[in-house]
């Protein structure tokens, strides 16, 4: 039996990456007060589309999971996904005025984002879908947490971080935690280690995913 967890080792191997993620330019920019609304509403229309590819991503999930309880709760998520996350990106738009289809939601650093997250789930197993949205979730709640004490003038930024940083989005970067945990109780050294890599290539995807908001 393994003597470390896989999400402890998953995080240990990915250090460099993650770190790079969670102080990202664009995170510093929000820590900083300094976040311009040029790059913020870019961002907000690549993060929505990706929010609807997270819909399917999550659905194959639902699909490859082994157990009624991971399936309930993989539902909710979709719920979530559907009924609250993409609510706000179309209501932080009108509010804004932004015009979703004024921005290239194609080039590639956003596609690249986009289709190689839904790749991993369409084609992988269970677990690789849940160690590709830990990384990313894992990254939004780490980051989140910094950046919710910020004395935010917008108050879609605010909103934005706090949903991100609230207990709910917690627990869901914990029980994806939790599976990879769980199953990596069994898992060989080698699987163990790829599932590691798509930690690894999704921090990847999201830094240059996260570096494309700026234009």
């Amino acid at each position: 039996m393994p003597t470390e967890t896989l999400s402890d080792q998953i995080l240990r191997e990915n250090a460099a990456v993650f770190e790079a993620m969670v102080n990202h330019r664009f995170v510093e920019d929000i820590v900083l007060e300094r976040l311009s609304n040029q790059v913020f509403e870019r961002y907000l229309v690549y993060e929505s589309a990706f929010v609807e590819t997270a819909i399917s991503i999550f659905a194959f999930a639902t699909a490859k999971a082994r157990t009624i309880e991971q399936k309930r709760w993989l539902i909710v998520v979709l719920d979530a996904l559907a009924n609250q996350q993409i609510a706000y990106f179309e209501r932080i738009f009108a509010e804004r005025g932004i015009d979703a289809s004024a921005y290239d939601v194609n080039r590639p650093e956003v596609e690249a984002f986009r289709c190689g997250m839904l790749d991993i789930a369409s084609n992988g197993g269970f677990l690789d879908t849940v160690a590709t949205m830990f990384a990313a979730e894992w990254m939004y709640w780490t980051w989140s947490k910094r950046a919710v004490h910020v004395a935010f003038v917008d108050p879609h930024l605010k909103e934005w971080v706090e949903m991100h940083a609230d207990d709910d989005f917690a627990a869901q970067a914990k029980w994806l935690k939790q599976q990879l945990d769980e199953a990596g109780i069994a898992l060989d050294a080698s699987e163990r280690r790829r599932l590691s890599a798509i930690f690894g290539r999704t921090q990847q995807l999201e830094i240059a995913f996260h570096d494309a908001a700026y234009g």
